[in-house]
C-alpha cells in the first residue's frame, strides 16, 4: 500500500490537487512541509494529525518539513476565526518558535540516513523582505477579486479583517515558492482550514513561471461524535508540552475516547496497521466493557509522544487510581494523578489527628459529619478504609515524607501536602 492509499484508508485526506499527478510524482522520494505557527509557547493535539501525516510521508521515505512561522507568526492567520489574532511581541513569537522547533524535533526522525527530517523558520526569509520588494515582486501576483474569494477572508468581510492579516495568505505563498525553488519542496499539507492558503502558493509557483509540478493536500478537521471539540477538555486544551499537560492527563484523555470515535483516533492517530485496527475493532465489540481500543489508542499516543518511561507511569497511576491502592505511587506519580484534585497543605509535620484533618482540608462541613464518615467506612488514607475515631496521621503515612491522600466515598480524592 503506498501512502496516498493508507491516507486514504484512514480518512485522512479531505482535498489534493490533481491526484492523480500526486500518485505519481510521490513513486519517488519528495519534499513536503507543513506549517506551524507559534500561537502558544507548545503544540497541542490539535496539531498532532499534522505532525503525524509528516511522519507517515517519511516513514513512506520522503523528506518531510517542518515549517515553524516565526514571521507569519507575527502577522495573524485568519483561517477559521471570526476575529482578529491578537499581535504577540517579537521576542515572545521568537521565543515561541524554538520551543516549537524543539518540539518538532522530537516527533520527526533527523537522524534517519536515507531521509532525514527538518526544521525551518519562515522569519529567516520573511524578516528581511522589504515592504516594496514584497508588493512588487509578490503582491502583484494576487489579484484583489483572488483574494476576496477565499473563505479566510470571506468570512470576515461583515467583522472585518486588517490589511495584516489580509496578506497572511501572500506571506505563506511565500513561504511556499521560497521552499518549492530553494529546497525542492513540491508537496504542502496542512489542515482542512488552510486549503485556501495551499492553492494561493500554487497559484504563485505558477504565476512566477515555475513549470516543474507542485502540489497541495488537505487532512479533514477532526470532530467528536457528541458534539464537544477535539483536543478540549474541563481543563483547557491537551499540550504535547509535559509541563503543560502530564504524561497522565495525557494518557487520560485519549483512555477516555467514547467508543464511537475511538476506531476512526486509531486509524488517524496511530501507526498501528489496518489488519491490527480492525482486530481491536472486534475486540472492542465483543468486550466494551474492557476498552482494548481505547487502551491500544491510549498507549501508541502517550508513547509516541512521551516516551516509554512516561508511558509506564501513566499506566501505574491510571491502575493506582483505579484500584484505590495508591500507597504504590511516588511523590512524582501523586504529582502528575493529582494535580488538579483539591489539597491542602499542612505547615507542621507533627502528628495530628484524622479528624482536624478532615474538617480543616474541607474533606467534610463539620466534626460531626467527619465522626458519620468514619463510622460509615466512608473516609480513606493512602486507599485504606479508617474506621478509628481516634486515628492519628503520623509520619508512616507521609509518602515520600510529603504526601497523605485522603478520599471520601468511591471517588472525592484530597490531597494533603507538607
Amino acid at each position: 500500500m503506498d501512502i496516498i492509499q493508507d491516507l486514504e484508508a484512514r480518512g485522512l485526506i479531505y482535498q489534493t490537487t490533481d491526484i492523480e499527478s500526486l500518485k505519481e510524482a510521490l513513486k519517488q522520494p519528495i519534499h513536503l512541509y507543513c506549517g506551524f505557527d507559534p500561537t502558544s509557547d507548545s503544540l497541542h493535539v490539535g496539531n498532532l494529525l499534522m505532525i503525524i501525516t509528516l511522519r507517515r510521508f517519511q516513514e513512506a521515505g520522503h523528506f518531510p518539513i517542518g515549517l515553524v512561522g516565526g514571521g507569519t507568526g507575527l502577522i495573524g492567520d485568519p483561517s477559521g476565526r471570526t476575529s482578529e489574532r491578537q499581535l504577540n511581541e517579537e521576542s515572545i513569537v521568537r521565543e515561541w518558535g524554538q520551543k516549537i522547533k524543539d518540539q518538532l524535533s522530537r516527533f520527526l526522525d533527523f537522524e534517519r540516513d536515507n531521509n532525514p527530517a527538518r526544521v525551518v523558520n519562515n522569519y529567516d526569509w520573511l524578516g528581511g523582505l522589504t515592504l516594496v520588494e514584497f508588493l512588487r515582486d509578490t503582491g502583484k501576483h494576487f489579484p484583489l477579486t483572488y483574494m476576496m474569494s477565499k473563505d479566510s477572508v470571506q468570512t470576515r468581510i461583515e467583522e472585518g479583517i486588517s490589511y495584516t492579516e489580509f496578506t497572511y495568505m501572500m506571506l505563506q505563498s511565500y513561504d511556499y515558492l521560497n521552499l518549492y525553488t530553494k529546497e525542492k519542496v513540491r508537496l504542502q499539507i496542512g489542515g482542512s482550514d488552510q486549503w485556501g492558503n495551499i492553492t494561493a502558493g500554487l497559484e504563485l509557483i505558477r504565476r512566477t513561471g515555475h513549470e516543474e509540478p507542485a502540489y497541495g493536500l488537505t487532512v479533514p478537521l477532526i470532530t467528536k461524535s457528541d458534539g464537544t471539540k477535539f483536543g478540549k477538555t474541563a481543563g483547557g486544551a491537551i499540550w504535547l508540552d509535559p509541563e503543560k499537560t502530564t504524561p497522565y492527563e495525557f494518557y487520560q484523555f485519549w483512555y477516555n475516547t467514547d467508543d464511537r470515535d475511538v476506531i476512526p483516533f486509531l486509524k488517524s492517530f496511530t501507526f498501528l496497521s489496518l489488519d491490527t485496527i480492525a482486530s481491536l475493532q472486534q475486540e472492542q465489540e465483543k468486550t466494551p466493557e474492557q476498552r482494548p481500543a481505547q487502551k491500544a489508542l491510549a498507549e501508541a499516543m502517550t508513547r509516541f509522544i512521551h516516551g516509554e518511561d512516561a508511558l509506564e507511569q501513566a499506566v501505574k497511576i491510571s491502575q493506582a487510581l483505579f484500584s484505590g491502592d495508591v500507597k504504590q505511587l511516588s511523590g512524582s506519580d501523586i504529582e502528575q494523578g493529582f494535580k488538579d484534585v483539591p489539597s491542602y497543605t499542612m505547615t507542621s509535620k507533627e502528628d495530628v489527628g484524622l479528624l482536624n484533618v478532615l474538617v480543616e482540608a474541607g474533606v467534610t462541613g463539620s466534626k460531626r459529619q467527619a465522626r458519620e464518615d468514619i463510622k460509615n467506612g466512608a473516609i480513606y488514607v493512602n486507599g485504606e478504609r479508617i474506621q478509628d475515631m481516634q486515628y492519628t496521621l503520623t509520619a508512616d503515612d507521609r509518602i515520600d515524607d510529603q504526601f497523605i491522600i485522603l478520599r471520601r466515598g468511591k471517588k472525592k480524592y484530597y490531597l494533603i501536602q507538607y
